[in-house]
C-alpha cells in the first residue's frame, strides 16, 4: 500500500510546475467550494422558507457569471491572470459577507448578493478552465481531473458533515446566524491561503487575440449544443439538494452527512478513473454518469420523501464529477482542433462557451419557476429534476458525434493537408 502510495505521488511530481500548483490552488479552495455551493442556497432557505428566492439567486449568480468572462477577457490584457484568478476566489467570500449582512432577505439583497457571486464564479471558472486547458494536453487530462475531483471529493467527505452539524448544534435562530457569520470568516481565510498557492505559478496570459466572434466551426456549434443541456441542469441542479433536504428533511446536519457519506464513494470512483482511464473511454464515462443522474431523479420523482432524497443524493454525488470528468475533456479537445483550424486564442471558445452553459442554466432555472409559479413548488421540486435529467440523456449521442469528427479532423490537421484546412474554411464562412 506504502509503495502504490509513493508511485501515485512520484506520478504527480513529474507533472509539470504549473501542473502541480493549480492543482493545490484547486485544492485549497476547493475546501470552501461545498459552502458555497450547498449551505449558501441552505441559508437562503432556511431565512425566507421560499424555494422560489432560491432559484433567483443562482439565477442572478449564472447572469454575472458569463458577463464577468467578457470583462475577464478585457481585463487580461492589463492583468496578469493570478491576479484575477485569486480576485475570483476572494469575491466568493465578499458575496457571503452580503448576505448575511442583510437583515431581511428581500430579491434587491438577494440579487445582489448573486451577482457578486457571479463576478467570483466568472473570474474563477474563465481563468482556471484556460489555466487548465494550457498547462494539460489529451493524454494527461483524465488524470488532472479525475485527481482534482479525488480531492475535492475526499474534502466534501469532511467540510459538508463539519459545518452541517456546526449550524444545528448552535441553538436557537440567533446563534444559528452567528456560525453562518464565522463559516463566513473561515471562507475568507481560506481564499487568501488559495490565492498565495496561486502566485506559486508562473503562469501565462492567452495570446492577446480579438476574443469575440459570431461565426464557428460546425464542430464547435455541437459543442455548444453539449454546453446547453449541462447547463440545464446546472441552472437547477446546484441548489435543488439544499432545497430538497431543507425541505423534507429540515436540518443542515442532514445536509451535510448525506453530503459526505456520497463524497466518500465518488472519490474512489474518480481518483480510479481519472488515473486508469484512457481518451477513448470518455464517452462510456459520460454515458454512466447521466444514467445514474437520471435514475436519481426518478426515484426522488416517485418517492418524494426522506429516502427518495437521500439515494438522489447519493447517485448526483457519483454522477456529476463522472460528467464533468468525461465532458472537460472532450471539451478541451474540442477546442485544442478548432483554434489550430481557425486561428483564434483558446480563449474565444472558452469564453463562447460560457455563452451556451448560460442559455442551458437560463432554461433550467427557468423550467423550475414556471413550475413552482404556475403549479407548485413541489411540483417543481419533483418533477423539474426528471424533466432535464431525461433532456440530458440526448447528450450521450451529441458526444459520440463530437468526439468521432474531433478525431477525424485531428487526424486531417496532423497531417496538414491544405484542402482539409481551405474545405474547413468553407464551412466556416
Amino acid at each position: 500500500m506504502l509503495n502504490k502510495l509513493k508511485t501515485e505521488i512520484r506520478h504527480f511530481q513529474s507533472q509539470s510546475h504549473n501542473f502541480q500548483i493549480l492543482v493545490l490552488t484547486n485544492l485549497v479552495y476547493a475546501i470552501v467550494l461545498p459552502v458555497i455551493d450547498i449551505f449558501v442556497a441552505a441559508y437562503v432557505m432556511r431565512s425566507s422558507n421560499d424555494p422560489v428566492k432560491v432559484v433567483i439567486y443562482q439565477l442572478t449568480i449564472y447572469t454575472g457569471i458569463p458577463l464577468t468572462f467578457l470583462l475577464n477577457g478585457w481585463l487580461l490584457k492589463h492583468f496578469n491572470i493570478r491576479k484575477l484568478y485569486s480576485i475570483g476566489m476572494m469575491l466568493s467570500a465578499v458575496s457571503m459577507m452580503i448576505m448575511m449582512s442583510l437583515k431581511t432577505l428581500d430579491l434587491v439583497g438577494i440579487g445582489f448578493a448573486g451577482i457578486t457571486m457571479g463576478l467570483s464564479f466568472g473570474f474563477y471558472w474563465s481563468n482556471r478552465d484556460y489555466l487548465a486547458l494550457a498547462i494539460t494536453n489529451d493524454t494527461n487530462r483524465n488524470y488532472y481531473y479525475g485527481m482534482e475531483t479525488f480531492f475535492y471529493t475526499i474534502i466534501a467527505v469532511i467540510v459538508p458533515i463539519t459545518i452541517g452539524w456546526f449550524i444545528e448544534s448552535s441553538g436557537d435562530e440567533s446563534q444559528i446566524h452567528s456560525s453562518y457569520l464565522w463559516i463566513t470568516g473561515a471562507v475568507f481565510v481560506i481564499t487568501v491561503l488559495a490565492s498565495i498557492v496561486c502566485f506559486r505559478g508562473t503562469f501565462q496570459n492567452p495570446a492577446q487575440k480579438k476574443y469575440i466572434f459570431f461565426k464557428f466551426h460546425p464542430l464547435w456549434y455541437r459543442l455548444l449544443s453539449l454546453a446547453l443541456l449541462k447547463g440545464l441542469a446546472q441552472g437547477f441542479l446546484v441548489t435543488a439538494p439544499a432545497m430538497l433536504i431543507m425541505l423534507l428533511i429540515g436540518k443542515e446536519g442532514a445536509l451535510g452527512t448525506a453530503q459526505s457519506v456520497g463524497a466518500v464513494i465518488a472519490a474512489i470512483i474518480m481518483y480510479v478513473l481519472g488515473r486508469r482511464s484512457k481518451p477513448s473511454d470518455r464517452l462510456k464515462i459520460f454515458a454512466i454518469g447521466l444514467s445514474l443522474f437520471a435514475l436519481g431523479a426518478i426515484v426522488n420523482g416517485i418517492l418524494f420523501d426522506k429516502m427518495g432524497v437521500i439515494v438522489f443524493i447519493l447517485l448526483l454525488l457519483i454522477a456529476k464529477p463522472m460528467m464533468d470528468l468525461a465532458y472537460f475533456p472532450i471539451q478541451f479537445n474540442v477546442i485544442d482542433i478548432v483554434s489550430k483550424i481557425e486561428k483564434r486564442s483558446e480563449f474565444t471558445y472558452i469564453l463562447n462557451h460560457e455563452a451556451g452553459l448560460y442559455v442551458g442554466r437560463f432554461l433550467g432555472a427557468g423550467t423550475f419557476l414556471v413550475l413552482a409559479y404556475t403549479i407548485s413548488t413541489e411540483v417543481a421540486l419533483r418533477y423539474a429534476i426528471i424533466i432535464i435529467a431525461i433532456l440530458q440523456l440526448g447528450s450521450v449521442f451529441i458526444a459520440n458525434t463530437i468526439i468521432k469528427q474531433g478525431h477525424i479532423l485531428a487526424s486531417e490537421i496532423e497531417e496538414k493537408d491544405p484542402k482539409v484546412l481551405d474545405k474547413v474554411a468553407e464551412d466556416i464562412v
